[in-house]
């Protein structure tokens, strides 16, 4: 039985060398580097995540973005939630809307941990 990864809300940024580089991952860096995979692991989470790199002025809330993915607004809030617990996006009320934006920092330290031929 594969062993569950425990739920953490943890958007700090990820600081730790190339997965492959010198330094072996310690464990609480796995931890955080997993923590964020998980999030990503879903393709709703992508597909609004993507639509959020894309929105013309970067954010975009779950009304727009409901219809995007075919989901409704709750279920677009449950997997932005996820994402947001991970630190990969960040909210702001404005009026009786949330609107979501995504952190391209966090997203491309993911890439730079995963990176095996980065310096």
């Amino acid at each position: 039985m594969p062993t569950m990864l425990p739920v953490l809300t943890d958007t700090a940024p990820i600081c730790c060398e190339p997965i492959g580089s010198a330094a072996a991952l310690s464990r609480d860096e796995a931890e955080q580097l997993a923590l964020r995979l998980k999030a990503l692991a879903d393709p709703t989470r992508l597909q609004l995540l993507t639509a959020l790199l894309t929105a013309p002025d970067g954010t975009a809330c779950t009304c727009d973005l409901a219809p995007a993915v075919d989901l409704t607004e709750g279920t677009v809030s449950h997997h932005l939630k996820r994402l947001e617990s991970a630190g990969l996006v960040s909210k702001e009320r404005r009026g009786l809307n949330v609107h979501y934006r995504a952190e391209s920092e966090a997203i491309h330290a993911i890439a730079r941990a995963l990176n095996a031929g980065c310096c």
